[in-house]
Formats: C-alpha cells, sequence, structure tokens
C-alpha cells in the first residue's frame, strides 16, 4: 500500500498544467489569461501537488492526536491568512470586499444584517421572500451579526473555522473506512485543496454546506459502526440533515436517500436494532421539520418532476444571453454524466465576466487530476466487492453528483462543493492502491487532463465567436 503522496504524481501534475497552460496560452495568444491569474493558479497547483507529497510523508511519523491537532490548526491558518489576503485584494480590484459580480453574495451579507440593523420584525419579513432552501446561510450569518456585530470577516472567519473542522471531520470518516494513512492523506488533500479554502474568503453558503453535509455522514457512521448507541451522533445528525435541506433541497433529499441506503446494505454486526431504530428517528425527524408549510415537498417536486426540462431551458438560455456561449445548448445530462468527477475543466483563457472562474483555474485543474484516482478507487471497491462497506459516503457522493449532472449547473465548481472532500477521500483511497503498473495510466491521465482543457478553453472562445 501506498502510504504517501508519489513524489512522481507531483511532479507530473505540476509539469503538465505549466505544459497546459503554455499550449492554451500560444494558441489562444488573443485571449490570453490576465498574468494575475497565472500567478492564483500557479499558487493552488504548486502548493497543492507540493505540500500533499511533503506532509503526507513528514506527518507520518505523528500520533493520531497529534495529527489530528496539527491538521485543524494548520488549515485554520491557511484559510486565515488566504481570507485576510482576499478581503483586501478584492477591495483592491472591485472597489468592495465581495467576489467578482458578487449579486448573490451581497444579498446574502444585505439581508444577514437586517436583523441586527432594523429588529426581527423586518428580518421575518425579508425572509419570507427567500426560499427554505436558501436560508440557512442567512440565518447563520444573522446569528453571528447579531453576537458580534456586522463585521464581514467575522462570517469568514466562521467559514475557516467550519472548513478547518471539516478537514479533522474528513481524517475521521477516511480513518473508519480506509485506515490511519488513507486518513492522513485525505485529511491534507482537504487542507490543501483550492477550491475548499477558496470559499472561505466570500459571503456563500457553501463552506458550511460542506461541513453539515460531511457532519451528517460522520454521525450516522458513528451510529453504524459505534460499539455503543451515541446520542449525540444522533442529534448531530439530525441537525446536520435538517440543515442539508435549508442550504440545497437537493442535497438534503440525497442525504437521506444515502442513510436509507447504509442501512439496507449494512449488515455487520454493529448494525444493532438500537441503531437502526436511531437512524429511523433521524429520517423521521428531518422530514417532519422540513415538510412544514410544504415548502421542501414543494422544490423537491419540481426539482424532479421538472429537471430534464430545466436543463434544457438553462443551458439554451445560457447560449442565448449576452456573453454566452453558443454551444451551451447542446449540452445534456447524457453528456455530461460520464465526466461528472472530472468536472468543471480549467479556465485557462481569458472570457469577459468570468474572472472568479479564472481566479479558481489552478484548482479545478487540482481536481481535475485527483478525479483519475477517484475513478480508480471507484472501479476497485466495485470489482473487488469491497463497495458496499463504505456504502454511506459513496450513496451521498454519486448520488449528488447525478443530481448535478442532471441539472443546469454539471460544469458550476460551485455546486460541486458537497461531494468535493468525499472526492478527495475516494482519491486518498485511490493513490493508496497504486501499483507499478500504474505508472502508464498516470501518464495517459495528466495528457487526457492536458487535453480536455485544451479543448475546453477551444470551446469557451469557439462558442463565443473568439476563437
Amino acid at each position: 500500500m501506498v502510504t504517501t503522496f508519489p513524489n512522481l504524481i507531483s511532479r507530473k501534475a505540476i509539469y503538465f498544467y505549466f505544459i497546459t497552460l503554455a499550449i492554451v496560452s500560444v494558441v489562444f495568444m488573443d485571449q490570453i489569461l490576465p498574468f494575475i491569474w497565472m500567478l492564483f493558479g500557479t499558487i493552488e497547483v504548486v502548493t497543492f501537488f507540493y505540500f500533499s507529497n511533503l506532509l503526507t510523508r513528514r506527518w507520518q511519523g505523528f500520533s493520531p492526536r497529534t495529527f489530528a491537532k496539527r491538521l485543524f490548526w494548520t488549515s485554520l491558518i491557511i484559510r486565515l491568512i488566504y481570507t485576510v489576503f482576499v478581503y483586501f485584494f478584492y477591495d483592491y480590484m472591485t472597489g468592495q470586499p465581495f467576489m467578482f459580480y458578487s449579486a448573490d453574495e451581497q444579498v446574502y451579507w444585505d439581508v444577514s444584517k437586517i436583523w441586527h440593523d432594523k429588529g426581527l420584525d423586518y428580518f421575518s419579513n425579508a425572509m419570507s421572500y427567500v426560499g427554505f432552501s436558501d436560508s440557512g446561510e442567512i440565518y447563520f450569518t444573522a446569528f453571528l451579526c447579531l453576537l458580534f456585530g456586522p463585521f464581514i470577516l467575522t462570517a469568514r472567519i466562521a467559514h475557516c473555522l467550519v472548513s478547518a473542522l471539516t478537514c479533522v471531520m474528513i481524517y475521521r470518516i477516511a480513518k473508519r473506512h480506509f485506515g490511519e494513512s488513507v486518513a492522513r492523506m485525505a485529511a491534507i488533500f482537504c487542507m490543501l485543496m483550492p477550491n475548499l479554502i477558496y470559499y472561505c474568503g466570500i459571503h456563500l453558503k457553501e463552506a458550511d454546506m460542506v461541513f453539515v453535509t460531511v457532519l451528517l455522514v460522520d454521525s450516522v457512521d458513528v451510529l453504524l459502526t459505534g460499539d455503543k448507541f451515541d446520542w449525540k451522533s444522533l442529534v448531530a445528525g439530525v441537525l446536520a440533515a435538517i440543515a442539508m435541506f435549508s442550504f440545497r433541497t437537493a442535497l438534503g433529499i440525497v442525504g437521506l436517500l444515502a442513510v436509507i441506503v447504509a442501512l439496507v446494505l449494512n449488515r455487520g454486526k454493529l448494525a444493532t436494532r438500537w441503531q437502526r431504530i436511531g437512524l429511523a428517528v433521524l429520517i423521521v425527524a428531518v422530514l417532519s421539520a422540513t415538510t412544514i408549510g410544504d415548502r421542501v415537498m414543494r422544490e423537491a417536486s419540481g426539482l424532479w418532476g421538472e429537471g430534464e426540462q430545466n436543463q434544457s431551458i438553462g443551458y439554451e438560455w445560457r447560449s442565448q444571453r449576452v456573453g454566452g456561449n453558443n454551444f451551451a445548448k447542446y449540452a445534456s445530462g447524457a453528456i455530461l454524466a460520464p465526466a461528472i468527477f472530472t468536472l468543471p475543466f480549467a479556465s485557462m483563457v481569458y472570457t469577459e465576466g468570468q474572472e472568479n472562474q479564472q481566479m479558481l483555474h489552478g484548482g479545478n485543474y487540482v481536481k481535475n487530476v485527483m478525479s483519475g484516482f477517484v475513478i480508480l478507487a471507484i472501479f476497485t471497491l466495485a470489482f473487488n466487492g469491497d463497495w458496499r462497506k463504505h456504502a454511506l459516503p459513496l450513496a451521498l457522493m454519486m448520488g449528488y453528483l447525478v443530481v448535478i449532472a442532471f441539472s443546469n449547473f454539471a460544469h458550476s465548481e460551485r455546486f460541486h462543493q458537497p461531494a468535493l472532500p468525499f472526492e478527495l477521500m475516494f482519491a486518498a483511497y485511490g493513490v493508496s492502491i497504486l501499483k507499478q503498473k500504474h505508472v502508464k495510466w498516470i501518464d495517459y491521465w495528466m495528457v487526457f487532463v492536458m487535453a480536455t482543457n485544451i479543448a475546453w478553453a477551444w470551446f469557451k472562445l469557439a462558442g463565443r465567436g473568439l476563437a
């Protein structure tokens, strides 16, 4: 078993990134990526791959307790440094401490402040116009405003905290499923993953949504595998599942279905009658709490009943809007689903209005590379029959990604976030089972990632008449 992230993979991933960026820059010189986004991408790619190799080696000798502490504090410090930096970076680039084209971000922040600024009645009236599946982040930020005042950095520091805790929970989950060495690798991947760090520095719900998703899996895992029934885990699981519905309806539905799948497939001796009853209580409690006013059920009905039609309309709109891509109307779930672990591809060319995607293109390249190991892990688990042991995280990850594949947002990086920590966990397992015969496969995968990102650059430009 491979217990550290191999230097070979680290070096090749970095080399192929620079080769891909160089080819795209030369071929599409007229739309070359601005230097600032090249710098961001370089930092994202180099720091992830270099330190994944370095830290999985250097932290091997730590005891589990020391490792968990080092993981949490290092994750938190990385996120705090980034959050403070990007606060001033956005202020310099846009004139305000919000991301580029920050309409959603500003709505979250403006509504969250109302309770503090104008009182509960005004806040309640404003929230009456907000769907239940968008309310979780606003309530959370409003509570922080009441406690600490309406300071932008306060909510973002809270994002840093929950994101660091997410890394620790992934370590716990991966340890139960794959053992200590894979768990450490998975946790370090989460600690360094640019896409997880990115959302700590803005006022969107992704950091908190990822946290409650991982909390649900961690809590249910404890209930299924613990020697004794754990009431704390039951309460945490119920709260996490309700919160998932308040962040995104589809995520809540998939989360509960994943719990049901885990209950059905878990035949181990630890799945006692009381554990099953406890999880049944969790499901009933969540459904009861989230169907108040029939709001969630209406959203869920629309999600499943109109999914295919909405996807078609959504991509048609994207092709027709100002600055849109004419090729978007040809996208569909059938086309995007096979690549769902790898999407989104990296935006390595300049297109107006997509500064956020260009800023994070290095993180998306990292995801493209690591998805190869996710695919290897899933095929291995399927063929050796061990997939049943990991039914809960597999069902949640794959179920959510299938929903995204058949939505309007298959190539929207933001919507992939809840599945990302689990993808990194399975990527760590994929790395751990590498053998000498896989060396050529790694080369082929790197070439595939390079080719698809070059093709994606052409697609983005040609669809806008720029190539």
